[in-house]
């Protein structure tokens, strides 16, 4: 009687997939624009960060070191009229730039994905008189708002909390429809409709179905409404309606601006302020456009 000899079973292959972050990494060297944005916004991060625990706060106010120095080795990016050193002035004010464009662009999404899921999913009423409101609202021109309000204040009153309040009147309108219109989207889904038959409360299907999938959308509406916080914080202050005492990047152009800078041949004042802004909305605006790609799947990028 002959034996077969049974061979062992074959070894099961296990694939493992790559992590979250190395997905990320991957999605980056394909989306150029979002890889640029994001390094540009590190580099500003880092300079902030290390020029906070390296300078003396001190000198970003006037008076406090010798005036009208061009750059060296001591004072890297020169001096002003008022005795500020400018590089701690960067530092300062670029710390204070990222708290007004956080603080409103947080607070901005934040009412309008609250707004936005209100509208959408529960709709009736609610959903008319938040879309009414939008509608009304959205035409007004919202710096024209802003430079009314900042300009009725006592200048000494303005402080960077008021100016983060003021930029985020009207913020909140482009994420509630932006997520209200993904919701009503979202909401009609076979996922929503299977979790309503198993009994999921209106919380639970908002929570655990819908505000994941959403999660592109939000943080793409947080980058723009950043970016257009910055924008108004930094345009506001190049007309003198910001606070004056403060080092904002547009606070020294203003200031620049104010004393002849150019005419006087001290260049280095207004050209280092304007270059930190242009490099800081330029990434705020790489970054949103790869978060838009992101999140819209009809113009991702496939190769």
């Amino acid at each position: 009687m002959s034996t077969v000899a049974l061979s062992p079973p074959a070894a099961e292959t296990r694939v493992e997939r790559p992590g979250k972050f190395v997905l990320f990494l991957r999605y980056l060297r394909r989306n150029k624009g979002l890889a640029i944005g994001v390094l540009i916004l590190l580099g500003l991060v880092a300079f902030t960060v290390i020029g906070l625990l390296t300078i003396n706060p001190k000198h970003a106010y006037p008076l406090s070191v010798a005036a009208k120095r061009p750059p060296s080795l001591k004072y890297p990016f020169g001096t002003d009229f008022f005795g500020r050193d400018l590089y701690a002035a960067m530092v300062v004010g670029m710390w204070q730039t990222a708290a007004i464009g956080l603080l409103a662009g947080g607070i901005g999404t934040l009412i309008g994905v609250v707004l936005g899921f209100m509208s959408a999913y529960f709709g009736s009423w609610t959903d008319a008189t938040i879309r009414t409101i939008c509608q009304v609202l959205t035409p007004i021109p919202v710096l024209l708002i802003q430079v009314v309000i900042a300009g009725s204040l006592d200048k000494r009153d303005v402080t960077i909390l008021t100016m983060a309040f003021i930029v985020v009147l009207l913020a909140w309108m482009g994420p509630t429809l932006v997520i209200r219109s993904q919701v009503l989207t979202m909401k009609e889904r076979q996922f929503v409709s299977v979790a309503k038959l198993s009994g999921v409360s209106d919380m639970g299907i908002i929570f655990k179905e819908i505000l994941p999938n959403l999660l592109p959308f939000i943080a793409a509406a947080f980058v723009a409404q950043v970016f257009a916080a910055v924008f108004a914080a930094f345009y506001l202050a190049v007309l003198g309606l910001g606070p004056l005492r403060e080092p904002l990047l547009g606070n020294l152009i203003w200031a620049a601006q104010s004393q002849g800078a150019f005419f006087n041949g001290w260049w280095w004042w207004p050209i280092i302020p304007s270059v930190a802004m242009i490099l800081i909305l330029g990434s705020l605006a790489l970054i949103n456009m790869g978060l838009d790609e992101l999140a819209n799947p009809r113009v991702r990028r496939t190769e």
